[in-house]
């Protein structure tokens, strides 16, 4: 099975940094697409991030210019670093992949989801 777990939550002030990391295991063929999510209370949830296999990278306008997705190959690791936190940045984070995997000894596609990392932005 495959699972994805992420790291690197917690409390911070307002201009503050966080770092996530999300790192995939289970019978892993290659990992695609990885993402990061975020969802508020009462909100919808949003893709913040993306990067692809080529490392080519999406993120969300008010984002931009402040978080920073990277991926490592070899750990099947995802990273979202995040500088100049505000408030509005206050949710939980999940992590995203689409992965390619074996199971009975046939190759599978599908993607799956962490259970995500709260992260709070207040002084």
């Amino acid at each position: 099975q495959v699972q994805l777990v992420e790291s690197g939550g917690g409390l911070v002030q307002p201009g503050g940094s966080l770092r996530l990391s999300c790192v995939a295991s289970g019978d892993i063929a290659n990992v695609y697409d990885m993402n990061w999510y975020r969802q508020a209370p009462g909100s919808q949830r949003e893709l913040v991030a993306n990067i692809n296999f080529s490392s080519h990278t999406y993120y969300l306008d008010s984002v931009k210019g402040r978080f920073t997705i990277s991926r490592d190959h070899a750990k099947r690791a995802v990273y979202l670093q995040m500088n100049s936190l505000k408030p509005e940045d206050t949710a939980v984070y999940i992590c995203s992949a689409n992965v390619g995997y074996h199971r009975d000894g046939v190759f599978k596609r599908a993607d799956f989801s962490g259970l995500g990392t709260q992260v709070t932005v207040s002084s």
